[in-house]
């Protein structure tokens, strides 16, 4: 380490040490240089950065400290503007722990007092348990399972054939359709369908966490999400019962929903691509046959040579019946937990 360097890390900002101010195009490798690493290689914001710039609903924002970058954190508006998703938080490694993303969150309520004066609430995403300082200002709204797994290339058509076996030998076929457009806005404009699917009323689409709202769901429409729907039948429902064997489970839900983000390439290198499945509902049969008919969807859009790392979002009632679906193909034990944290302003 040289002299400067260690200086920088040692010095201990002040919040008045702390410039920050709206990231640009041009501030895309210094961003980039703070986040070597971040999720393991699975980072979304080499993907999305340019695609936020372009996005009027977002803004973005540096920290700098002597001159460096030391943090980046977004906002998005959503919920017909009453609602503002935190998204991005990074602290560059030397800094963490000294208030940087404190003083970037401040700022994004600043900014959003000032500009946006419809906001009331922020939202944000969390992989762990929140600091009992956090639950002072912020509510847990949910908290989903999370299962993961690699599929380099050359194992994509051996996973494919294992999870179809699975679903075909044990349930049959399955009713599941794709959603056009039109479908998905009147599958939500039936108040009994998205209370029955959507925990506390929640779409939580990669990491977005977004109530239904009609300018929700164009959102999610304009940006190729994959959306599959079934409903099970009283034959599906006893195999339910009887798969689960347990006294004391959750009923199932008769419906199920599941969106696909399309497959985009990642930090970790060899070709990987990230792949998020969002699944709602408590049935676990119908849990299983959306992941099949996701995937193989999933990796129809992937360029030749391309591999995934595959997450599966789920309640938690599901996470043993997922878990024990994937066996045979390769955990990528990145993260266990999704947690949606809400606070007014």
């Amino acid at each position: 380490v040289n002299t400067g360097e260690a200086v920088f890390a040692m010095s201990r900002p002040t919040p008045q040490d702390i410039q920050v101010r709206p990231a640009t195009a041009r501030d895309y490798e210094q961003v980039m240089s703070i986040s070597e690493g971040v999720y393991s290689g699975v980072d979304y914001l080499p993907v999305r950065y340019h695609e936020w710039l372009e996005d009027p609903k977002r803004r973005m924002f540096l920290a700098k400290f002597d001159g460096r970058v030391v943090g980046f954190e977004s906002f998005v508006v959503v919920d017909a503007g009453v609602t503002a998703v935190l998204q991005g938080l990074r602290v560059s490694p030397r800094m963490r722990g000294r208030g940087v993303a404190g003083i970037m969150q401040q700022t994004c309520i600043d900014n959003l007092q000032s500009n946006y004066p419809d906001v009331t609430r922020i939202r944000l995403t969390r992989l762990e348990e929140p600091t009992p300082s956090m639950l002072s200002k912020y509510r847990m709204l949910h908290s989903k399972a999370v299962v993961s797994v690699i599929l380099p290339h050359d194992q994509l058509d051996h996973a494919v054939k294992l999870l179809k076996h699975r679903v075909q030998s044990a349930y049959g076929r399955r009713p599941l359709v794709a959603l056009t457009p039109e479908e998905v806005l009147s599958v939500f404009e039936n108040s009994c369908t998205a209370e029955g699917l959507l925990p506390k009323g929640l779409l939580i689409q990669g990491w977005l966490p977004l109530s239904i709202h009609r300018s929700n769901l164009e959102l999610l429409l304009q940006r190729g999400v994959v959306w599959f729907h079934s409903e099970h039948s009283e034959e599906t429902s006893a195999k339910t019962s009887k798969s689960r064997n347990t006294s004391d489970a959750i009923s199932p839900s008769s419906e199920f929903l599941s969106l696909g983000t399309p497959p985009y390439s990642v930090p970790l290198g060899d070709g990987m691509h990230r792949f998020d499945i969002d699944l709602f509902g408590t049935d676990p049969i119908a849990a299983e046959a959306h992941v099949l008919h996701q995937l193989i969807e999933g990796v129809r859009l992937l360029p030749t040579g391309g591999g995934v790392i595959c997450f599966l979002y789920a309640e938690k009632s599901l996470e043993a019946e997922l878990t024990h679906f994937c066996q045979g193909i390769t955990p990528f034990p990145l993260w266990n937990k999704q947690l949606v944290l809400e606070q007014d302003i």
